[in-house]
């Protein structure tokens, strides 16, 4: 068993926080993969054109670099609107608020392309009839899109998710106590870097078993009825 030297409390409390990031970062991701991809799929020119830039320059830039570029040109960008404002203060972006910003931003790029995928596997044809019975825009995406496309979109949603968890470990970078953060301080206290290591490697692969078990039970249950369907990290 792993001697903690005393940290174990630390380790749990950045543990709790690497968590919250990922699950606020997953939340921002899915309502812009959603926007994004019926913006694709079903928007005006411009608006396809932006989206499709949005999901092409995001996944072609690796993750760390995009982190910085969140982190430090947002603190830019919102003091400089709040100058251009009439507002003289400075206003500090925390690294919690710029880590799930930035992870929700980059994965709604993935989130998209899944959603996207998942909304042209449900027969156009129903949602037509759903038009033509007199439901509202809205009804038919709630009734009949939403539901149907879950079930397409949950092995990719699953991908997504646990490369989105392992990808917290990046807002350590930028200065947030997070369980890695939290590791390297106490790896650097004790000298006692594999030790500390080992353990945030141990809580990663919890979060994982438990993703895991989570998404093969949401799986079977939107695949109840539906013979031969493809399963989850299959």
């Amino acid at each position: 068993m792993l001697d903690l030297q005393g940290y174990g409390p630390s380790l749990i409390e950045g543990a709790w926080l690497t968590v919250q990031v990922a699950l606020l970062s997953l939340a921002l991701a899915c309502a812009l993969g959603m926007v994004t991809a019926l913006a694709k799929l079903y928007g005006r020119r411009p608006l396809r054109w932006a989206a499709t830039l949005y999901t092409t320059v995001i996944r072609s830039i690796p993750d760390l670099v995009l982190m910085f570029l969140i982190y430090f040109g947002g603190q830019r960008l919102v003091n400089d609107l709040a100058a251009s404002a009439g507002y003289q203060g400075y206003i500090d972006v925390s690294a919690l608020t710029a880590g799930i910003v930035g992870i929700g931003f980059i994965y709604g790029a993935y989130m998209a392309e899944t959603f996207r995928g998942a909304v042209m596997a449900v027969p156009a044809g129903q949602l037509e009839a759903g038009h033509a019975y007199g439901m509202s825009a809205w009804q038919v995406f709630t009734r009949i899109l939403l539901p149907q496309m879950v079930r397409h979109a949950l092995p990719g949603f699953g991908n997504n998710w646990l490369v989105l968890l392992k990808t917290t470990a990046l807002v350590s970078v930028i200065g947030l106590d997070d369980l890695v953060h939290k590791a390297g301080l106490a790896a650097s206290a004790t000298r006692l870097p594999f030790t500390f290591y080992t353990a945030v490697a141990l809580a990663f692969l919890a979060f994982t078993t438990v993703s895991m078990v989570l998404l093969r039970w949401l799986e079977r249950r939107y695949s109840a009825g539906f013979e031969g369907h493809d399963g989850l990290m299959s």
